[in-house]
């Protein structure tokens, strides 16, 4: 994991749990801060789902640039071993 998804993974929880503290601290019916927790963790589990769909994409890019370069080392080796 590098360095920008931590901050990123870092910063969606930070607010997720300074919004659930905010929900929690507010003087609200129960039912309302039920909806509103509900559509909060809604929100937050879509955040998660497409910070997890991003995560696959560049791992995916990555798997295609590591098969490409061995690729390429393996038919620049052949070529050394014929001459």
């Amino acid at each position: 994991m590098n360095t920008t998804t931590k901050v990123i993974l870092g910063i969606t929880v930070a607010a997720a749990a300074g919004a659930a503290l905010g929900m929690l601290l507010a003087p609200e019916k129960g039912k309302d801060l039920q909806r509103k927790l509900a559509g909060g963790a809604k929100d937050w589990l879509a955040e998660i789902g497409s910070l997890l769909d991003l995560g696959k994409d560049v791992i995916s890019k990555i798997q295609n640039q590591g098969e490409d370069a061995v690729e390429e080392i393996g038919t620049k080796l052949e070529g050394f071993s014929k001459n």
